[in-house]
């Protein structure tokens, strides 16, 4: 019963602090999007609205980054505390995808920032342009090497088990099949898709709700535009990453899949449950409503080939995802996304028609739109990590075998309590100072900057 516990309030603490933290490295993912397309423009029109535009959503960025770092910290400590086990089952094939995200990710990130932050006034425009393109790309390596060493507990390649018992772990036998395991890049694309709506509709929110206040109404338009742009491009794409990924869920993990779906039976002409509640008694979706065959063609591309159901892929209820919670999730991912591409794609229709900005209902339901990708996000990953349960790294190394040793639920209970107090701060912070800069608005002097910088070409 204490190791249930442990177990328990150590799956609950990791849980915690890792979807508070995930509301934020997307969040700088979009944004250094955005920026360099902002700041893209600045270079090639020299119109000074561009300028403030990207000193404004610079600040938010700088904002999101400094909170994200602050937020992650803690995981790494986890794993030793409690996931010892774990950490020494995986540490060479982690080691080997963490310290490649130090070198690629971190040190061009963290180089080239105080030059984005601070360099308007100090460096050329071409030179600022460069850095804020190496930050973005710094925060992408960042995604690239994180979702690699997740990937390969979803789905293990590239390596062989030395040792027995406790002392068994993973030692990389190709790096590169490592690297490219079954589902890392399907995986990667889809939360690169998710990164970009994140920041994109932070600043359609940000323009939405300036266009209703009738205030910065030229900021508000143009920074809607690049918002809308790369939101809707964001949307069609995870659409067609969040198949890609399916699919090779179907092929790699298909007792997920049919977690996915309440899929209990191994059926052809499998049904798609557009919602329900899976009675996981009874082994059956209630209350729902299925499209015949849908399942079967978008795993398959043929509405005649079997899905492995549950009963097939794990035989034994204690191999079995939590089912309906798994089943929940995923479809409110799915939802939530679908409700994205619709709201994106009649933001940018009444935009082209030059009508957006008399659609107050529309600009209302805009504000609210950043919550959507957040929701998704998190959705999208729990379903991804409860899906794959009750393996830690699927196959191969279960949730409960890599508890720390020596870990007492009291001390594990006392620090969810006190980083539920610290990250609630931390938030109530993030909070706090995002709508500080909201509300005092970009600055009226970007609009004129100072010496060379308002030129539209040349280095100074």
């Amino acid at each position: 019963m204490l190791t249930m516990s442990v177990l328990t309030l150590s799956r609950f603490q990791f849980a915690l602090t890792i979807g508070i933290h995930y509301i934020y490295p997307p969040l700088s993912i979009g944004l250094g999007v955005v920026l360099v397309m902002i700041e893209g423009l600045w270079l090639k029109t020299g119109k000074a609205v561009y300028h403030q535009m990207a000193r404004f959503w610079t600040k938010v960025f700088g904002l999101t980054f400094a909170i994200g770092v602050a937020t992650g910290i803690v995981m790494e400590f986890e794993f030793g505390t409690n996931w010892a086990t774990y950490s020494r089952y995986v540490g060479d094939v982690f080691g080997s995808a963490l310290a490649a995200e130090g070198i690629f990710a971190f040190f061009l990130e963290s180089g080239f920032l105080a030059v984005l932050l601070f360099g308007w006034n100090k460096v050329s425009r071409r030179l600022h342009f460069f850095a804020t393109c190496m930050v973005c790309l710094g925060a992408h390596f960042s995604a690239i090497w994180i979702v690699v060493a997740n990937s390969w507990m979803q789905t293990p390649a590239g390596f062989h088990i030395v040792g027995e018992g406790l002392r068994a772990r993973a030692e990389i036998t190709d790096f590169w099949q490592m690297v490219f395991s079954p589902s890392s890049m399907d995986r990667l694309f889809h939360t690169l898709c998710g990164a970009w709506q994140a920041g994109a509709f932070l600043v359609v929110s940000v323009s939405a709700w300036y266009l209703l206040k009738g205030k910065h109404e030229e900021f508000a338009r143009r920074s809607m535009r690049v918002g809308l742009a790369v939101g809707l491009a964001a949307s069609l794409l995870q659409l067609v990453s969040g198949h890609s990924s399916a699919v090779g869920v179907a092929r790699n993990q298909p007792a997920k899949l049919a977690a996915f779906e309440g899929l209990y039976q191994t059926t052809s002409n499998a049904p798609l449950s557009l919602f329900g509640w899976v009675d996981e008694k009874d082994e059956v979706v209630r209350g729902g409503l299925h499209i015949p065959g849908l399942l079967s063609f978008l795993a398959h591309s043929d509405s005649h080939q079997p899905v492995t159901g549950l009963r097939e892929a794990a035989p034994s209820p204690d191999d079995r995802p939590p089912v309906n919670f798994t089943f929940q999730l995923f479809h409110l991912m799915v939802a939530v996304g679908f409700g994205m591409i619709l709201l994106a794609s009649l933001g940018f229709l009444y935009f082209w028609r030059g009508s957006l900005f008399e659609k107050r209902w529309l600009l209302r339901l805009l504000v609210l739109s950043v919550l959507g990708p957040q929701m998704a996000n998190q959705a999208g990953w729990f379903a991804a990590e409860v899906g794959r349960q009750p393996w830690i790294v699927y196959g191969l190394l279960r949730t409960s075998q890599g508890l720390s040793a020596v870990v007492k639920a009291n001390t594990v209970l006392a620090a969810i309590i006190l980083f539920s107090v610290v990250y609630l701060l931390l938030f109530a912070v993030f909070i706090y100072l995002l709508n500080d800069k909201i509300q005092h608005g970009p600055d009226d002097s970007d609009l004129a900057p100072s010496g060379k910088l308002a030129l539209p070409l040349g280095r100074h």
